[in-house]
């Protein structure tokens, strides 16, 4: 028996109106993080740093991230550059399949701009992840992210 191509639009229609609601959900299990961790601060600080290890099952991009602890959130790496350490925001950063991104001091983080208050040891924020997938569809994963006190090494904010 053959199909019509018209027959075939509309069931395929039909699925996506019916898992469409579900996608974000599907895409977000897809992504599993980690050692969610941001750095505590001292009064007056306006920035902090989030850092954590995400793994992706299939290939994916983290391209962005807000929390209601700052006013804004941005993709960072850090690198150094003839002695220099540069700080520079990224659009995105790339998750590839199978492999655990290391969000960490000196390396790709969160920077968390503006603080609205003091973030102290043991407690906790909450972070929302936006993940793109290879297809392009976005969806948010929520982060509940320890806050812990500055080791005595890695970069300060």
């Amino acid at each position: 028996m053959q199909v019509s191509k018209q027959v075939r639009i509309v069931c395929a229609v039909a699925i996506a109106f019916l898992i469409g609601p579900y996608a974000p959900a599907l895409a977000a299990d897809a992504v599993s993080v980690s050692k969610p961790w941001v750095r505590a601060t001292v009064a007056g600080q306006s920035v902090a740093g989030a850092y954590m290890d995400i793994t992706a099952k299939a290939n994916a991009a983290l391209v962005g991230v807000a929390s209601p602890v700052a006013a804004k959130a941005e993709l960072h790496t850090m690198t150094m550059d003839g002695g220099v350490m540069k700080m520079r925001p990224l659009a995105k950063l790339e998750l590839p399949a199978g492999k655990t991104v290391n969000l960490k001091p000196g390396g790709y983080h969160v920077m968390l701009i503006d603080i609205r208050r003091e973030l102290k040891a043991g407690e906790r924020v909450p972070l929302t992840l936006t993940v793109q997938d290879a297809h392009g569809a976005k969806s948010t994963l929520k982060v509940d992210a320890e806050v812990r006190a500055a080791a005595g090494s890695g970069h300060m904010h």
